[in-house]
């Protein structure tokens, strides 16, 4: 659940990334605080205890403390620190017989251990940084980072990889103007590692070419299907053992009304699932399940009777209220799983808020709740988690922009 919720600020719109308590400490250069308190209540502590009880020996906490804090530098010194205040509480106060020779080469030796291993964490540190940076750079590489109102669309999403290291999965999503209107994608590419992602980079880039050039959504569609196979017949040349990998997707395009702007009302939207799940209309009314058109995957046109010789894939004109949003979600949503194993409900859970709070059918709100609900629903949970990606957007008012389709 924590996880969710953190990774969950990493995706939305321009999200940033939320410092963690020991980040932020780190940031404030106070680090030094906590070892001190440490080594000035131990001092305190063996005066106060007398000859009967040495509290001074603990002194070797100090320095293994600051170096899961601290950097080197700092761990040095409050290893000297500890190693000067056993000297004086031994000797130069001598409240008590001298703990010895031996008690001192333990502390000097913990803090010669604590500069050691701090060293090596910083060191970890470091790479896990380019690591994640690098990571960073491929997440953002393949699922760009796209403006606020996109293409006449008041739009908010989340994305959180079920692998939280590599920061990237097998889920997709984007939007794209054009003169033809703007095309919206989301889908996930069934598996998962370096394989799932290499597909999720192909098949964005065709959606980008193809969303902006094919004037007809089907067009698109086709073009999707033709990348899809194309990558697994690369897949099988290179020797990955993948099987034939497809992907579930749900394609959409907003009628134009003029350069940057879409229209608005309850039937200027083309819609097509391929395999995937329908979008959910939700508003102040209530939620509805929009239509499936009953495509299959990507990658497995083969299997479908709209071929070219019937037109392509069924298309479907759909449309939403000025009041409602839309949203669409990936398996890792409606698939998660409380301890019981019982499937998170999200239908019948939005219409229970919507009853309680209308307001939440906004994009922005839209998106939290559900990732909240989620995060809530698999506490305990036993289940492997999979990607999770929402998209709630709904039309703006028909406003020129000034730059239509960059």
């Amino acid at each position: 659940m924590r996880r969710l919720q953190r990774d969950a600020t990493t995706r939305t719109r321009f999200g940033r990334v939320r410092e963690l308590p020991l980040a932020w400490l780190r940031a404030r250069h106070t680090t030094w605080v906590l070892p001190a308190l440490l080594l000035v209540l131990l001092a305190l502590g063996d005066l106060w205890t007398g000859s009967g009880f040495r509290m001074i020996s603990w002194v070797v906490i100090v320095p293994a403390l600051t170096a899961s804090l601290a950097g080197v530098g700092t761990t040095a010194v409050f290893s000297a620190l500890s190693a000067a205040a056993y000297l004086l509480m031994d000797t130069v106060l001598d409240t008590s017989p001298a703990t010895g020779l031996a008690g001192f080469l333990l502390v000097v030796a913990a803090g010669v251990v604590s500069v050691a291993a701090c060293a090596v964490r910083r060191a970890n540190e470091r790479r896990a940084e380019k690591f994640a940076l690098a990571s960073d750079v491929v997440r953002d590489t393949v699922l760009r980072p796209l403006p606020y109102q996109w293409g006449g669309l008041d739009w908010s999403a989340l994305y959180v990889p079920a692998d939280h290291v590599a920061r990237v999965g097998g889920d997709f999503y984007d939007l794209q103007p054009s003169p033809h209107g703007t095309r919206v994608v989301l889908g996930d590419v069934q598996g998962k590692g370096i394989g799932a992602v290499a597909a999720v980079a192909v098949l964005l880039g065709t959606f980008r070419e193809a969303g902006y050039h094919e004037p007809l959504l089907r067009d698109v569609a086709r073009r999707l299907e033709t990348r899809m196979k194309r990558q697994q017949a690369y897949s099988r040349f290179i020797g990955q053992n993948e099987g034939d990998r497809f992907a579930t997707a749900v394609v959409l395009s907003f009628d134009p009304v003029e350069p940057g702007t879409v229209r608005r009302g309850t039937s200027g939207m083309d819609l097509l699932t391929l395999g995937h799940e329908p979008p959910l209309a939700i508003g102040p009314d209530g939620v509805r399940s929009l239509a499936s058109t009953g495509g299959v995957p990507l990658g497995m046109g083969e299997l479908s009777c709209d071929g070219p010789e019937h037109g392509g894939p069924r298309i479907v004109r759909e449309g939403l209220a000025d009041d409602e949003t839309l949203l669409l979600f990936t398996d890792g949503v409606t698939e998660a799983r409380d301890r019981d194993g019982v499937f998170y409900p999200l239908q019948q859970d939005l219409e229970r808020a919507l009853a309680e709070d209308p307001g939440i059918a906004r994009p922005d709100r839209l998106v939290r709740y559900v990732r909240d609900a989620v995060a809530r629903h698999i506490v305990g949970a036993r289940w492997e988690s999979d990607d999770l990606t929402l998209l709630a957007l709904r039309p703006l008012p028909v406003e020129p922009q000034r730059e239509a389709f960059p």
